[in-house]
């Protein structure tokens, strides 16, 4: 009997123990952790846009600085702009500038292709995306979010295609080549030689560094050096062509005794068709701000480019259309 209510007894005390057990402590159960808030979506009034550009140094620049300015404005963007005077290394110091003072996005329209890989890393390890705009670099893909701008080799290629046309017969051929090592000039120079036919032969090349003001000299030079030899010109842009149109009037030839086949679509370019000294102009289109703006945007949200590798719309343009066409041009 004794024993019975001793284990009554036990078992009671275990349960008031148990109860007092679960009850007794007064610091509340951890809440579970809030989710954290969702990160407000950039919209175009947030962003810095950081852009080197390389220079002044044609007309297609000049349209190319002011769309980006334009549409910076009527977006709301804060745009970082500046003018490197065709030196990389003004670029590379503008960047670096850029990356200091933290921007969401970084354009960059690259003077030359090479020698940009510190740079462009120095950017990635602070979290700043770049878009590569107008002319290419060699840099590792993973070193920029996207590349947008013109395929400079299938500008050549048209630019070829175009010349073949004018000299079904064959010819000997001049170029102007653009910047040395630039994305254009190369570019160009590779397509043009790889569609062109093996009747014409180009007979020499030479750089005018896409600028009036050198243009006309280099053709001043080859119109000496081959009196009465050459047959075409491929001219990398309108602005050297413009110089060297001054060359051939100078010589004392008309239009059409060197056929001209020229890269731009500027007005100048149209005006050369329309006086008939250039017989094709293909296109280059310079009005890239719109399109590098939704790129940033999308960048700064977090957001990829796909493809990495964007392309503008663009065509070859005729001396029969050139003068209704040119009220509307915008560059």
């Amino acid at each position: 009997m004794k024993f019975s209510k001793v284990l009554y007894l036990l078992v009671g005390l275990a349960m008031i123990f148990v109860v007092v057990g679960c009850g007794a402590s007064t610091t509340p159960a951890p809440a579970a952790p809030a989710a954290a808030p969702a990160q407000a979506k950039l919209e175009y009034k947030d962003l810095t846009v950081c852009y080197p550009q390389l220079g002044a140094e044609s007309d297609w620049r000049t349209a190319n600085s002011a769309s980006f300015k334009e549409t910076a404005e009527q977006l709301g963007v804060k745009l970082v702009f500046s003018d490197a005077q065709q030196k990389q290394e003004n670029q590379i110091s503008a960047m670096r500038a850029c990356i200091q003072q933290e921007v969401d996005v970084i354009a960059l329209p690259p003077v030359v292709e090479d020698g940009w890989d510190a740079v462009l890393t120095e950017a990635q390890d602070a979290g700043i995306p770049v878009i590569v705009v107008d002319r290419s670099v060699s840099a590792d893909e993973s070193l920029y979010a996207a590349h947008i701008g013109s395929d400079m080799v299938v500008e050549g290629q048209r630019s070829a295609n175009e010349m073949n046309r004018l000299l079904p017969d064959g010819g000997k051929v001049i170029e102007l080549s653009g910047t040395t090592g630039s994305g254009a000039a190369n570019g160009r120079a590779e397509g043009f030689r790889m569609n062109l036919n093996d009747n014409i032969e180009i007979i020499d090349s030479q750089t005018g560094n896409f600028t009036t003001a050198e243009g006309k000299p280099v053709m001043e030079a080859f119109l000496k050096k081959y009196e009465g030899e050459i047959d075409g010109a491929f001219i990398h842009n309108d602005n050297m062509a413009i110089g060297a149109v001054e060359a051939i009037k100078a010589a004392g030839l008309k239009p059409g005794d060197i056929k001209i086949v020229s890269v731009d679509g500027t007005r100048g370019g149209f005006q050369l068709m329309i006086d008939g000294w250039v017989q094709a102009d293909v296109e280059c289109n310079p009005l890239l701000g719109p399109q590098v703006m939704e790129m940033a945007l999308l960048l700064a949200n977090g957001g990829t480019v796909e493809p990495k590798e964007q392309l503008t719309n663009e065509t070859i343009y005729y001396p029969e259309e050139a003068e209704a066409l040119l009220p509307e041009r915008q560059y």
